[in-house]
């Protein structure tokens, strides 16, 4: 099995990276586990909704060339289906089910593209509040782990 979080933008701050590197080594046991960045476009001061779009488009394209053939892809958007852990790992569980690789996708600041939407499998939503785009990896890696462990039966989650 795997499991690939592709976002847009690096992280800056160790303990970010430190913590999914964590939760990276926790995952070894049940999947390959990575993360791909997609380099963000740069947004232009007071850019119009035109140039929005335009720079949606652009990160989205990177995403989409990331994406193998066969990959179930679930997109975190804030209009997305929010699900508790057991349903996230139940969508994993039935993912596993039908292909080898799950694709999480992380957009920039401005959101996934619909083009990238269109092409997920689900669109997830961790509710509506905003949160920074490098606590976000940390946070989905940690539901990832977690559902990993659900699925097998451990007593993590509790």
């Amino acid at each position: 099995m795997n499991v690939n979080i592709i976002c847009v933008g690096k992280i800056k701050e160790k303990f970010y990276t430190d913590a999914i590197k964590e939760y990276a080594k926790r995952m070894s046991r049940f999947a390959d586990f990575t993360i791909t960045e997609v380099p963000d476009e740069r947004i232009p001061e007071n850019a119009s909704e035109k140039e929005n779009e335009a720079v949606k488009q652009r990160e989205g394209e990177k995403i989409l060339a990331k994406i193998k053939p066969q990959s179930y892809v679930i997109s975190l958007c804030v209009e997305g289906k929010t699900l508790s852990s057991t349903e996230l790992a139940d969508t994993i569980k039935n993912a596993c089910n039908r292909t080898s690789r799950i694709v999480f996708i992380i957009g920039g600041s401005l959101g996934l593209s619909d083009e990238v939407k269109n092409r997920s499998d689900l669109r997830l939503s961790f509710g509506r509040m905003t949160l920074p785009h490098q606590l976000m990896r940390v946070v989905l890696s940690e539901q990832i782990y977690r559902s990993f462990m659900i699925n097998s039966g451990a007593t993590y989650h509790k």
